[in-house]
């Protein structure tokens, strides 16, 4: 059995070598993203089968009031620990890296063996670490899930204004006309959800007042967005307005639908015996959701490139690099096209906001076999909905309070 368990972990760590050794400058974005991946499959699977070896260390099991859901979330916390010190550290190491001829540009690209190596002993040595501080990083999670769901919120608008700004700088009748039959489907489809979500949860002999503000504010924030974007004296356009729409209703029923499966107003009716197949569409949709922000946030061109980065024409693929310097003797010395540190503080972040699904945002009254679901989530989801709005009405009214400043 030993001889089987040596060959088995020889074929493993060969496997990782000769795929680390694969990654080049234009694949390395995606390898980050693969490392998360795997540290959230590590955090899911430990969740479901760590709890009783846990309960065997006794620096771990140091009370005999913890139940199976704390053993469950300190499984979590501490992998996820484990990936937030591992990026934590690389983003400050990358700090001031500007050109391609600084040597940390390597560290960045390669090193992949050794990054791998680093990566396992930082997530096993996270459980030898005391209880209080997991629980200090549990708490430090909350307010880093919170911080990246707001960089989803900047990017969403990056996103959504760079996609207005290339349609109509094509001055063509046609994409206009694209623009505004997309942005009258997004609004149709906003409050035709908002119905849907009145029926889902406002169901009729309970008082639902607070669900129902919050689909109400939903569709008046809707409502809001066009008038202020169509009005004259500001410079906006339909489609931000309504793609944010859509976002906000979408956030309201996320926040909706993590409210406490017992509560008479979630039509949902959460049950604790989750399937594997509503927890596998909640991991996927996670691991989507946090792997688009990581990407999006090494291309865009607003606030997260350097001050020497080349940002004409960004309109760089989400999964190339277009740095290919240092080739055919090229001395001098090329910019690199995004921020490494701040690169790195994504996943850093997005490893924070994945505990907090993972462990119900640590919330002990729920069970930890529902992936995000509590009163913490909800109002986590409810208030980045209206900061989402808040955030995109301040880009159109800006202008107009600031006029000596640059916003674009």
């Amino acid at each position: 059995m030993s001889c089987l368990a040596c060959c088995c972990a020889s074929a493993t760590c060969g496997l990782c070598s000769s795929v680390a050794s694969g990654i080049s400058r234009k694949s390395a974005r995606i390898a980050y993203c693969g490392l998360f991946g795997a540290s959230l499959v590590v955090s899911w699977i430990l969740r479901e089968t760590a709890a009783p070896l846990l309960e065997k260390f006794p620096w771990i099991n140091t009370s005999d009031s913890y139940t199976k859901e704390w053993y469950q979330q300190q499984a979590v916390l501490r992998v996820s620990f484990g990936n937030f010190l591992f990026f934590a550290i690389y983003a400050l190491i990358m700090i001031g890296v500007k050109d391609q001829n600084d040597r940390r540009d390597s560290w960045h690209h390669g090193g992949w063996p050794v990054k791998m190596i680093v990566w396992f002993l930082l997530v096993v040595l996270m459980f030898f670490v005391p209880n209080v501080i997991i629980s200090v990083y549990g708490i430090l999670s909350k307010f880093g899930a919170g911080a990246f769901l707001l960089v989803q919120v900047v990017l969403l608008l990056d996103a959504t204004h760079s996609w207005n700004d290339s349609w109509v700088e094509k001055d063509e009748r046609k994409w206009y006309i694209a623009l505004l039959v997309i942005s009258i489907v997004c609004y149709l489809a906003t409050y035709a959800f908002s119905g849907v979500l009145f029926m889902w949860f406002n169901p009729s002999g309970h008082d639902c007042g607070l669900n129902v503000f919050f689909i109400v504010m939903t569709m008046i924030l809707a409502f809001v967005f066009a008038i202020v974007a169509l009005h004259p004296a500001v410079n906006g356009s339909l489609l931000p307005a309504s793609v944010i729409s859509v976002y906000c209703a979408y956030i309201c029923y996320t926040g909706l639908s993590s409210e406490p499966h017992d509560y008479v107003c979630n039509g949902l009716n959460r049950s604790k015996a989750v399937t594997a197949s509503t927890l596998t569409l909640g991991m996927l949709t996670t691991v989507l959701s946090v792997l688009y922000s990581a990407l999006r946030a090494g291309s865009s061109t607003t606030f997260l490139s350097p001050p020497s980065s080349p940002r004409a024409g960004g309109k760089e693929a989400l999964l190339e690099d277009p740095e290919d310097g240092k080739k055919n003797g090229e001395a001098e010395a090329r910019p690199v096209s995004y921020s490494y540190s701040f690169f790195h503080i994504i996943f850093a972040l997005a490893s924070m906001y994945a505990a907090m699904l993972l462990s119900g945002w640590t919330d002990s009254s729920e069970s930890a076999s529902l992936i995000d679901v509590g009163w913490t989530s909800v109002w986590v989801r409810i208030c980045t909905g209206w900061v989402t709005a808040a955030l995109y009405i301040w880009t159109l009214i800006a202008p107009l309070i600031l006029p000596d400043r640059e916003f674009y």
